[in-house]
């Protein structure tokens, strides 16, 4: 990032370069203009945005469209808060853009709700059956597909993990924010701390301000560690309190990214969420952009995964991650 221009004012030039380029030079390319919106639960500060979002503009102009030249994007942020973006939703729909694509499976049924026409190809939204957004992932029903990265089971192998790193861990704080409830992963975690004889309390978070005092009271008794549920990362400013209340109190954390691990968790592990925002809806973009039917695209699920441990923050939380873990990682940040 260079000094001359912020965060916010790079996003807000990817998201409308169009208006940069001449009518007469789109007139010159011979071909219709199509319309594509980005709608994400997030800010201009999270990950979907920051990362993701530069990567799914990458991903369309290695197919051809260049936004700006032959493609005009709409991107949305709504901040963390579902009342945006259920109001997002209806905005996006109202555009009558070619596709819609949006992040999250709150998200996702928002829009689903406001358009049964307009094709919409979700990214990072967990299963896409258990959320209710399609119930054949074989031939998604109406106007619906997508590219998805959380299996629910995955929710148990987080505990697993903490488990492996932490042997006295007792119980576990499963951070979840209520507007964008993903039951079946936290069901699974469940599942596991029966399992592994670790209590597993919900807490329920809307903000920032509620993981650092959550944290906090749940620090008191000893034993502890963190999974927070996805799509928590969308709250602005979650990652970072959560992160502070965990290293102050000394709490390992598990991610489902990579970028929760290289912000401060102990550990994340799930799929390469890049591949999805360069590849995945880029591809489907593409197909649609080009006469396909959603219903014709089948789901896809990630197929690549990684395990990522940061071991600067094993030391300031004073645990001594073992050799046989470090092994397995794809990646170990020192």
């Amino acid at each position: 990032m260079t000094s001359s221009i912020g965060r916010r004012e790079l996003i807000t030039l990817i998201g409308t370069a169009a208006a940069a380029w001449p009518l007469a030079a789109r007139a010159q390319q011979g071909e219709r203009v199509r319309h594509v919106a980005f709608l994400s639960p997030g800010d201009e500060n999270t990950i979907s945005i920051t990362t993701y979002y530069p990567l799914f503009i990458q991903g369309l102009a290695e197919l051809g469209w260049v936004n700006g030249r032959n493609l005009r994007i709409e991107l949305r942020m709504a901040g963390g808060s579902i009342e945006r973006i259920q109001m997002l939703a209806r905005e996006v729909a109202e555009l009558r853009p070619d596709v819609i694509v949006v992040t999250s499976g709150p998200a996702t049924k928002a829009v689903q709700a406001q358009t049964s026409t307009v094709p919409i190809v979700f990214v990072y939204a967990g299963d896409p059956v258990a959320n209710g957004i399609v119930t054949n992932i074989a031939r998604p029903e109406g106007n619906t597909t997508g590219v998805t990265d959380l299996f629910p089971s995955i929710g148990g192998k987080w505990l697993e993990l903490l488990k492996e790193v932490k042997p006295d861990l007792a119980r576990v704080a499963v951070l979840f924010n209520p507007d964008f409830l993903n039951e079946a992963t936290m069901a699974a975690i469940e599942a596991a701390a029966a399992k592994l004889g670790v209590q597993a309390v919900r807490i329920t978070v809307r903000n920032s301000a509620d993981i650092a005092s959550a944290v906090d009271e749940f620090a008191i008794e000893p034993n502890g560690g963190i999974i927070p549920v996805p799509p928590i990362g969308a709250l602005p400013g979650a990652l970072e309190s959560m992160h502070g209340a965990a290293l102050r109190h000394r709490l390992p954390t598990i991610g489902s990214v990579r970028a929760f691990t290289e912000n401060g968790s102990l550990m994340s592990y799930g799929a390469v969420i890049p591949d999805l925002f360069r590849r995945g809806a880029p591809d489907y973009v593409n197909r649609i952009l080009r006469g396909s039917r959603p219903a014709d695209l089948p789901v896809q699920f990630s197929t690549k995964f990684e395990l990522v441990v940061n071991l600067k923050t094993a030391k300031a939380i004073g645990l001594a991650v073992p050799a046989t873990l470090t092994a397995r990682a794809d990646e170990v940040i020192e």
